[in-house]
């Protein structure tokens, strides 16, 4: 690459209204000194998934940029995680209908010439526009072209166009797609925008679970049991069938992490470890049941059950300093999954700290929830800080 070569900016996009679905790509090529939109590709996809219209899209703002200057120097943005990670090389391409897109995306330009970055969905306006009015022309039985696209208008900012039109195009059908995962649309306004949607599962049977005995992050580390495999199954063929999740996110404990795989590995995506998901510390009553606690630690048990700031005998974590330790999580993940709907596979107290605090209910309520083995809850968060309960402890799929 000399120090003359041009600089590009790729924004790429794609989309399925369903997942797999109705779908289209929306690509632009930016200028990277000036910002200038240089080309603009979009195209109606048929029925495929949000991963292979992401793909295309990708291919298809590289393909443009090389028309332009087959020696440029490209940088790639793109608010799938998935894309940006296997082509940087840090996850495995392992679904087949990608492996054949990654490796045409790759050949485009000569090997370092081309970089990636994860952008927010809220910074690719231009190409998620682009793709959806691939889609709306697709769903009309037009081809996309350049004289209808309102992107030429701006390049990624705030656009002059009826408002109606902007919550139909970005906001409707995200929150379609993320109801579709739940039970129901909720009541978030519409001008909020798409919400981050947290399907909260938690991890299948361990040998633990059955007999009711106390299994944090301070114990054993069980893994799944022969059941629990099977209940791992079951969700993702659920989930697959459902066709909105996007991303999956797991606790770094053993039993989260190999539930998150059987899923992952379904629906062919990667896992995500964050140590934020991690069940509570039960220090010295890890591995012990109810009644076990209640007969050796009789008065620290009653004190746990009376404030949330209580520990654990022998120094675990209090429901308190769990509660804290969600919401941070929770604030960094909404960030990075703004307008995404997420698989986040945890354990009983932080699944229950989620709804309890979506819900504004006190510490207390954390007692009066069941949380069965492979449930599926959710919640979505809007823009304005604002959240959403759409699920809790469904099981109809291990039935």
């Amino acid at each position: 690459m000399t120090g003359s070569a041009r600089e590009f900016v790729v924004e790429a996009d794609g989309g399925s209204r369903g997942n797999p679905g109705p779908a289209g790509y929306g690509a632009v090529v930016l200028d990277a000194a000036t910002g200038e939109t240089l080309a603009e590709a979009a195209e109606y996809l048929g029925v495929v998934t949000n991963n292979v219209a992401e793909y295309r899209g990708l291919l298809a703002g590289l393909r443009a940029a090389r028309e332009l200057d087959p020696d440029a120097a490209v940088h790639v943005r793109m608010d799938s995680k998935l894309v940006v990670e296997q082509m940087s090389g840090r996850w495995k391409i392992k679904h087949p209908d990608m492996k054949p897109l990654a490796a045409e995306a790759a050949r485009v330009f000569p090997p370092g010439r081309v970089t990636y970055e994860w952008i927010p969905r809220a910074n690719n306006k231009h190409a998620d526009r682009l793709a959806n009015e691939a889609m709306d022309a697709g769903a009309r039985g037009e081809q996309w072209s350049p004289s209808t696209s309102t992107a030429d208008l701006d390049s990624g900012d705030a656009v002059d166009v009826p408002a109606a039109r902007v919550t139909a195009e970005t906001s409707g059908e995200a929150d379609v797609r993320a109801a579709k995962a739940v039970a129901s649309p909720g009541w978030g306004p519409p001008d909020m925008g798409a919400p981050a949607t947290f399907v909260l599962l938690r991890h299948g049977e361990t040998p633990l679970t059955p007999q009711k005995r106390f299994s944090g992050s301070g114990g054993s580390d069980p893994s799944l049991s022969p059941v629990g495999r099977e209940q791992a199954e079951k969700v993702a063929e659920s989930l697959a069938r459902r066709g909105t999740i996007e991303a999956v996110v797991a606790s770094p404990l053993a039993r989260t992490r190999e539930t998150a795989g059987i899923v992952a590995a379904r629906l062919g995506l990667e896992v995500t470890v964050e140590e934020g998901l991690r069940e509570t510390d039960f220090g010295a009553w890890e591995g012990l049941t109810f009644g076990e606690v209640r007969d050796r630690y009789p008065a620290d048990l009653d004190a746990w059950l009376a404030s949330p700031d209580a520990e654990p005998t022998g120094g675990g974590e209090s429901f308190a300093a769990t509660g804290a330790r969600i919401a941070v999580t929770r604030d960094r993940l909404v960030t990075a999954y703004a307008g995404r709907t997420v698989l986040l596979v945890s354990h009983v107290t932080p699944i229950k700290t989620f709804l309890r605090l979506a819900l504004g209910a006190p510490p207390e309520s954390l007692f009066r929830m069941e949380l069965s083995a492979a449930s599926l809850s959710a919640v979505a968060y809007y823009a304005d800080g604002g959240a959403s309960v759409r699920l809790f402890n469904e099981t109809s799929h291990l039935r």
